[in-house]
């Protein structure tokens, strides 16, 4: 009887898990409409306002946003005031909600989950004949991504990141050539040109549209000192050429991640670095159980950087490669001392820092 008891309030709990976790997911959908219209920063900015006085401060149409207004305000994420009919986003609420947040802006990561459900079809196709998802059909990824790590990565870039890499400023500041793998829309190799006037900067990236992105900014920052090329980083054959090469959250969506540490390795001059951005992690699941981010970055993994991975006929390493791997890995391309550090206010990522063991004339 006692087990009959405790059997029906297990089943009740969780039943009641997959209540919270429906809305909750419905109200992730409403929170990256917010940040995308611009809505958050809208209210953060106004007085206690009716939907009407929102969506003309906001540019956008009032019935629409008088619905979106309902599903924050039943969330618990704006208050509302029935006799005034007047919607209010907290101060406590908009520290995590608005562009004026910074890296603490946690609206920006709910565009990933519109995105990866647009493929939601072409994943479970692929649950029955393997295979991959291509990089062409998450339309919105690289602005997602941009969005992503323009605040994680770019906004910190100069002042926290690579001050990891002990007298690494100094050299950039002399002038040094920097190459960075996987640049996307090149926000963070622009940051560092823009900061290093002295230093050459090169940006690799396959696809088209982010290198014209970053090209684009470029000249609108009037940069002459860096250059974006489309290029596939399995296959690229620079030899001693670079005295920093980066990569921000990039290695483990590599078809052939292995192939792109090697080069890597054989790109760098013998006194070079290789700075790494990837997701903090453990490789092993039960290492991860306590992990605040644990289910978005598997699912994210599934979902899209395992996908892309195998969809090229590659490794499918996947988001959560982990730690343990990445160390293995990194030795096994040739590098030697790696340390792993974070920053306080980066909780998704690790930054490894590697250097070389070869002679100078080796490869």
């Amino acid at each position: 009887m006692t087990q009959d008891v405790t059997n029906t309030q297990q089943a009740e709990a969780f039943a009641e898990r997959m209540m919270t976790m429906l809305n909750e997911g419905s109200l992730a959908l409403m929170t990256s409409i917010g940040h995308q219209t611009g809505l958050f920063d809208t209210l953060a900015l106004l007085p206690p306002a009716t939907s009407a006085q929102i969506a003309a401060a906001a540019g956008l149409n009032e019935r629409y946003v008088r619905e979106w207004l309902n599903a924050m305000t039943v969330g618990q994420i704006l208050e509302h005031d029935a006799d005034r009919q007047t919607y209010c986003l907290p101060p406590e609420h908009a520290q995590w909600l608005t562009r004026a947040a910074g890296a603490d802006n946690i609206a920006v990561f709910m565009q990933y989950i519109p995105l990866l459900g647009a493929v939601e079809p072409q994943i479970v196709e692929v649950f029955r004949r393997g295979g991959g998802v291509p990089y062409s059909a998450f339309t919105r990824f690289q602005k997602i991504m941009a969005d992503d790590s323009n605040q994680t990565v770019a906004a910190n870039l100069v002042a926290h990141v690579l001050p990891l890499v002990p007298g690494l400023t100094e050299r950039l500041t002399a002038g040094i050539a920097v190459l960075d793998v996987g640049c996307g829309r090149g926000r963070s190799l622009n940051v560092m040109a823009q900061a290093f006037p002295q230093s050459r900067f090169t940006g690799y990236d396959f696809s088209e549209e982010g290198v014209a992105a970053a090209r684009a900014e470029a000249a609108a920052w009037g940069l002459r000192n860096v250059e974006f090329v489309v290029q596939d980083t399995a296959v690229f054959t620079d030899v001693n050429r670079y005295d920093l090469v980066t990569a921000f959250d990039a290695i483990h969506d590599q078809a052939y991640p292995a192939q792109v540490l090697r080069n890597i390795h054989k790109a760098l001059k013998p006194n070079g670095v290789f700075l790494m951005q990837d997701i903090a992690a453990s490789s092993h699941v039960h290492h991860n159980m306590d992990l605040p981010t644990g289910p978005f970055l598997y699912t994210i993994s599934t979902m899209h950087c395992m996908t892309v991975s195998l969809a090229q006929g590659g490794a499918g390493l996947g988001t959560v490669w982990g730690r343990e791997t990445a160390l293995r890995m990194l030795a096994e391309a040739g590098f030697g001392p790696v340390s792993v550090q974070q920053l306080p206010y980066d909780i998704f990522n690790d930054y490894y820092i590697a250097h070389l063991v070869r002679d100078i004339g080796g490869s």
